[in-house]
This record gives structure tokens, C-alpha cells and sequence, in this order.
């Protein structure tokens, strides 16, 4: 044992360690140790003796030697406890107590403020029993400075002593000596403890209640230790709010809420690897299940609001990822309690910003886990997809009712309804007028086919506000817009990070000849990088300050790549993409397409190209034909000698566009074939009806005659409603 206080007669020396060989007949074995609080005197009890011994100052006569006895260096014998066997003993500031295992509890040395709680202010210099606790049933006994708190079997809790700061409880500054008068004692609350839930620290009291899992404090409190958030005392008890606020510390940080479900059976948290995360996932799931009841910790909050916009979209190594295993597992306990939608977004949103090698290391440790830890995982976000997607057609049809976004085509003189096809039609020819459009919002680059915002915008901000508008109504219609984007708009839009893959699909040849592709400036040795001769410059803009006169090498290439692709893809069309964003929204009121992963969004906008062709066939239905006529027979034979670019121009003249929307795929697509002409069908073109993916097909003489005609068709069907 050592201490840190100063040495008093018989007490133990600052900082030294005491070794006490007892000269008795037998080994002994300690059971209870106990200190006053400045160490002036100290207790042990040794159960196969029945003794007490104690030593150190005795001006109160603290160390129940009896009347006169001098303080001492060495341990005496209690001999007023001979032959009583204790549960417990216990040291306060100059006085101590005991308690026997039927209950009895004997008190002495000073007693001025009636810490003793035997009805007076007079010290004692043996062990006194407290008759006022009779028949109590005490089970566990504290002392303070000077004061002393009981607990009972039934959980009720006395004190008694000093109240000078309010640390009795009583809701007064009185000192309390438990007089007869009272009734025998000063009852504080009904706490119900399972446990000795009493600790008294000098001049203020802690007690846990174990039914409702709440400490209060109550007592001195100047500097701060009540815990309840304010440096004053407290005379009746209050919730201890410390917890809570430790909580709230644990669950804003990433390292605390890492390194707080550490694997440690036999040291697996040492064995973390990329096939091994060190954590005790089971562990997390039952704290969270206990935490998710208490309504007053507020866990998802923390987490939604601190921890994870603190995350880092590069974190170190596999302990930096381990968070991403952890929130899963509150997800799952918050989802069963119908809360936690917003919080999955918000962690959803998060994994996405990773970097595309920690996003592939993280899924890596995701495909290692358990059962219970993946189908946790997997059922997590397919609960949240499906809820947001419940919300996406609710929010659909009130947005149709307040806001003017459906789109419907309809051609004057005609009464005809739009189904779908006709818009689908329109949007897809309004893709390519928006590449003419003037003045010039978009480039289109040949070595790839995709479109860019322009950078020589020459200051005009309505035509990409037009531009965003016109993309977000398509998207809120399901229509498909004929323009061809690369991801990296979608990520943009989705407020993701863009890399040196989405330069190299937007334009390879300037990935490859400018600073680097396969073989370039991230791969070549130094010599070679430094042979390039280039600089930190983007067509005349500086990438750095001084740009111009700082080459690029070894060491500094992968900055100039990483502001190289920023300065393409965002700060040179930082203008233009911000108008177009506002545009995007205005299209489409709806926020719940953020849910979506950047391919899926692009899919959803520019269309599934995914063709199932002979499902084309299986689907199609006959009105005026049967499937064995000659010249239904001829179509499918024309139609499958067509190449891929003349089924895709087949596709646009039946529906409007050659990219269906996603969920509008060919397996799903059901076309119909009818009659057109009675006589002379040579003389007649094939037509369709897009609005309800209807062709009409004159019944021709020959299979070449078809194939002439039906090629012409689909051919010259560039102007809208014509078909």
C-alpha cells in the first residue's frame, strides 16, 4: 500500500510502501481494509481471528482503544469487537464505524457535529453501538468528513453528522445526531439497492439507486464534484449527470467509441489485420440495447450531429475503419425501436465519402464478419432503402398535387393521352437539342462521347440553371435525357469527392497525355517524371501559388495529380455546376434521390443499357396477327439479323429513346404488333405509336420488301412526332 499524504503519529510515510508482520500463530487472511480520509488512522479486519487491529493518531479517540490510550505506531487490537463477527468496516474523517453480520453497527471517536448518530455531541473512545439502527437491517455503512450515511436491506439510506453542506441531504444546513426524538433516524429516500451503492467523499455523498440506474449527489460542490454541471452545494439529492456526459464524450469520438469495444479475450484486439477487425461486435450490440432505453441518453444525436461529420474520408488503417463496424450495430438496435432513419442516412453518406481504397478495405472487413454482424449490415440498409422508397411514392403523389413537375405531352387538334412514351420521346430528343443549344453550355469530348460543363461560359448563368432544370424534371418524370454524363457529375450532385478515374472516363486523352494514366507521372522513376517538364499549371491557371516555377517530381506528383483533377472537374466549373445544382433541385422537389449510389443515379437519369433483346420477343403481344404469320414470322428474322446499332435505332422509333428507364427494361417492356393498310401495304411505311409502345406493321409481300422499308423507318425518325 502506498500513500500520498503527510505522516502524522503512527501513519504511513508520503509515498512509501509498508509491509506489516503480525506475530501471531497462524497465517492470517485480510478481509477489510479502511482509511480515514487523511490517512490518520487506519483499520483491517482478519476474520479467522474475529479481530480488528488499528494504529495512527488518536486525538478522538478514532482508533477504539479505549479512554486515555495514546495514538501508537503499530497495530492494536480493537478488543471491544473481540468474538463479534463483522460484515464491514469503515474510517471517516476523525471517527469509524462497524458493522456486525446480524446488522449491529458500532461507532466511535469524534462525534461533534453527531456523526456517531447516537443522539449526542460527545466523542467516544471505543466502539459505541448505534441503538437507533436496531432492527434496521443495515447491510453497508460510509463515512464522510463528518458526517455518515447507513443503508438498509429494504434500500432506505440515513444520515447523520454535519449538514454545514447541505451533504445530509436533508434539505438544511443542520447538523443531524439522530436523536430518539426523531423516530430514530433522518430518512433520505427510498432507493432500493441490490449493492453498497452509499459513497461519502469528505463533505458531499454519492448514491446510486439501482432500479432507475441514477446516481445522485448531494453536498459540498464548489469545485464541480457533484456533477451536476454547477460549482455550488446541494442539500437535496440530484441526479449525477456525469454519466451522461461521458456518454455523450464516448459516443462523439471515434477513437473513444473505438477503443471501447476492443476484442481482449486472449489478446485478439493484438491480432487486428484486414481480415480481423479486434472488435467484440456482440459486446457493442448489448450496450446499445441497454443504452437505447434510456430515452435521456441520446445517442443517435451525438452520433448524427458529431461523430460522423468528424470522420475522416481517409482514415489510418484498419482501427480508423472500425467505427464503420461499430454504428451498424446501433443502427440495428435504434431501427427496432422505430427511430434511427436519419441517422442510417447520415452513416450511409458517410461510407461514401470515403476513398474509393478505404471504401474497398472496409468492405473487405465487412464480407470477414460473422453471420449476426453481416445480416445485421445487410438488413440495416435494406430496411432504410425500403422505408425511403415507401416514402419516395407517398411524397410523389402529394408533390404531383403542390408542385408543377409531372410533365405531360400533348399535341394540339389531338386528343390522345400521354402514357409515358410520349414524354419519354420528348425528353430524349430535348438531350439532343441541349448540346446545340446556344449559347453553349456543354462540350462534348471525342475521345470519350461524354459531356462537360463548359468553362467559357462568357458569364451567363440562366441557360445551366435551364440546363440542372430541365435534367431534374426528366429524373422526377423517370424519363431518360439523351445527354451522356460522366459519374462524376453524379457524384457532385451527391456531394462525393471526384478522382483521376472520373478525369480518365471523361477524357483519356488528357488523363494520358498531361500528367498521368497508365505510365505517366504517378508511375514513371525520376528521371522520366522530371523529363516531362512539367509544371503546377491547368491551361494557364495556377495550380499553387507560383505554379508556373515549381516543377513537378517525385516527391510532389501525386499533389499535382490530386489539384490537377480538382481544378478540372470542380474549380474551373465551379460557376457553372453551382447554377446547375440549384436548376437540379427545382426539377426535382424531392430530396430522396440522395439515397442513391452515383451509378445508380446516373442509370436512373441517362437510362439502362443493359438490353435484353429476345425478351423484346417473348413479351410481344398480336392484335390482327398471330405469332405463326408469315409476316410475323419475317419481322423477328429481319429484326434479329440486325446489328446493334439498327436494333438500338429500332428501339428509339418503337419508344422514343434507345436507353429504357431503369425499371422499364426490355424484360419489362411489352411491345405490341398491328396491322397497318388493308391494300397496297408495299406502299406504306411501318409506324409506331410511342405513347403505347404500339407498332403498326403493313402486312408486306416479301421479307425484303420489310426489311427495305423498316430500315427506312427507323432510319429517318429524328422528328418528334412523326413516327
Amino acid at each position: 500500500m502506498t500513500t500520498t499524504r503527510n505522516t502524522q503519529p503512527g501513519q504511513l510515510r508520503s509515498g512509501s510502501t509498508f509491509k506489516i508482520k503480525l506475530h501471531l500463530s497462524h497465517t492470517l487472511t485480510m478481509q477489510h481494509v479502511s482509511c480515514d480520509i487523511s490517512y490518520v488512522q487506519i483499520l483491517f479486519y482478519l476474520p479467522l481471528d474475529g479481530k480488528v487491529f488499528t494504529w495512527g493518531q488518536n486525538s478522538s479517540g478514532q482508533l477504539g482503544l479505549g479512554e486515555g490510550e495514546p495514538s501508537t505506531l503499530s497495530p492494536q487490537p480493537v478488543k471491544s469487537l473481540s468474538g463479534i463477527p463483522l460484515a464491514q468496516i469503515t474510517a471517516g474523517g476523525d471517527h469509524s464505524f462497524a458493522l456486525s453480520l446480524s446488522g449491529a453497527v458500532f461507532g466511535w471517536g469524534k462525534n461533534s457535529a453527531g456523526q456517531l448518530g447516537l443522539g449526542d455531541t460527545i466523542d467516544r473512545p471505543a466502539p459505541a453501538p448505534v441503538d437507533c439502527l436496531n432492527l434496521k437491517k443495515t447491510v453497508a455503512v460510509s463515512c464522510g468528513g463528518e458526517h455518515t450515511a447507513v443503508l438498509t436491506k429494504g434500500g432506505l439510506v440515513f444520515t447523520f453528522g454535519s449538514g454545514r453542506y447541505g451533504q445530509l441531504g436533508h434539505n438544511s444546513l443542520r447538523n443531524e445526531s439522530m436523536d430518539v426524538a426523531w423516530g430514530g433516524s433522518q430518512l433520505i429516500c427510498d432507493f432500493s439497492f441490490t449493492y453498497n451503492p452509499v459513497c461519502q467523499i469528505r463533505n458531499h455523498t454519492l448514491a446510486f439507486v439501482g432500479s432507475f440506474k441514477n446516481i445522485y449527489s448531494f453536498g459540498h460542490g464548489e469545485q464541480g464534484q457533484l456533477g451536476n454541471g454547477v460549482k455550488m452545494d446541494q442539500s437535496v439529492p440530484l441526479i449525477f449527470t456525469f454519466i451522461f456526459r461521458e456518454i455523450t464524450k464516448t459516443f462523439s469520438s471515434a477513437s473513444c467509441l473505438n477503443g471501447s469495444f476492443l476484442d481482449k479475450r486472449r489478446d485478439k484486439h493484438y491480432q487486428t489485420s484486414l481480415k480481423h477487425s479486434g472488435l467484440d461486435l456482440s459486446f457493442a450490440r448489448l450496450a446499445f440495447q441497454k443504452l437505447a432505453k434510456k430515452n435521456k441518453v441520446l445517442v443517435e444525436d451525438v452520433v448524427q450531429r458529431i461523430l460522423l461529420p468528424s470522420l475522416s474520408k481517409d482514415p489510418i488503417g484498419v482501427e480508423g475503419l472500425r467505427v464503420y463496424l461499430i454504428i451498424p450495430e446501433l443502427l440495428r438496435v435504434l431501427l427496432k425501436q422505430q427511430r434511427g432513419m436519419d441517422i442510417t442516412e447520415a452513416f450511409a453518406a458517410a461510407v461514401l465519402r470515403l476513398n474509393p481504397d478505404k471504401l474497398q478495405v472496409l468492405e473487405g472487413l465487412w464480407s470477414t464478419l460473422p453471420d449476426t454482424p453481416f445480416r445485421t449490415l445487410v438488413k440495416t440498409f435494406h430496411y432504410v432503402s425500403a422505408e425511403y422508397l415507401r416514402m419516395v411514392a407517398e411524397e410523389d403523389y402529394a408533390a404531383e398535387k403542390q408542385f408543377e413537375g409531372t410533365v405531360k405531352v400533348k399535341f394540339q387538334a389531338e386528343d390522345g393521352v400521354d402514357e409515358g412514351g410520349v414524354s419519354l420521346e420528348f425528353f430524349s430528343l430535348l438531350g439532343r437539342e441541349l448540346l446545340t443549344m446556344e449559347p453553349k453550355t456543354l462540350e462534348v469530348y471525342e475521345d470519350s462521347g461524354l459531356a462537360w460543363f463548359t468553362t467559357d461560359c462568357g458569364g451567363i448563368t440562366d441557360e445551366f440553371y435551364l440546363l440542372g432544370l430541365l435534367c431534374g424534371k426528366a429524373l422526377y418524370n423517370q424519363c431518360v435525357l439523351n445527354l451522356c454524363f460522366p459519374l462524376a457529375l453524379f457524384k457532385k450532385l451527391l456531394g462525393l469527392t471526384t478522382t483521376l478515374d472520373d478525369l480518365k472516363e471523361l477524357s483519356p486523352t488528357e488523363a494520358r497525355y498531361n500528367y498521368s494514366a497508365e505510365k505517366n507521372v504517378l508511375d514513371e522513376d525520376d528521371e522520366l517524371v522530371e523529363a516531362m517538364d512539367l509544371v503546377f499549371m491547368y491551361k494557364g491557371q495556377e495550380l499553387i501559388p507560383n505554379g508556373e516555377e515549381v516543377p513537378v517530381t517525385m516527391v510532389n506528383r501525386k499533389k499535382y495529380v490530386d489539384l490537377y483533377v480538382d481544378m478540372k472537374l470542380n474549380k474551373s466549373v465551379q460557376i457553372q455546376f453551382a447554377v446547375f445544382e440549384r436548376g437540379f433541385h427545382k426539377g426535382f422537389p424531392i430530396q430522396a434521390w440522395r439515397m442513391f449510389l452515383p451509378e445508380e443515379l446516373m442509370t436512373l437519369l441517362q437510362g439502362d443499357d443493359n438490353y435484353e433483346w429476345d425478351k423484346l420477343r417473348e413479351n410481344a403481344k398480336y392484335q390482327g396477327y398471330r405469332p405463326t404469320d408469315d409476316i410475323i414470322q419475317n419481322f423477328w428474322r429481319v429484326f434479329t439479323e440486325f446489328s446493334e446499332e439498327e436494333k438500338k435505332k429500332f428501339l428509339t422509333f418503337l419508344t422514343g429513346t434507345d436507353r429504357l428507364p431503369r425499371g422499364r427494361s426490355l424484360s419489362k417492356l411489352q411491345m405490341q404488333i398491328t396491322p397497318l393498310g388493308s391494300t397496297d401495304a408495299d406502299e406504306y411505311y411501318p409506324k409506331a405509336q410511342t405513347c403505347s409502345v404500339t407498332l403498326c406493321l403493313p402486312n408486306y409481300s416479301s421479307i425484303d420488301t420489310l426489311q427495305e422499308k423498316l430500315l427506312h423507318a427507323i432510319t429517318h425518325c429524328d422528328v418528334f412526332g412523326d413516327a
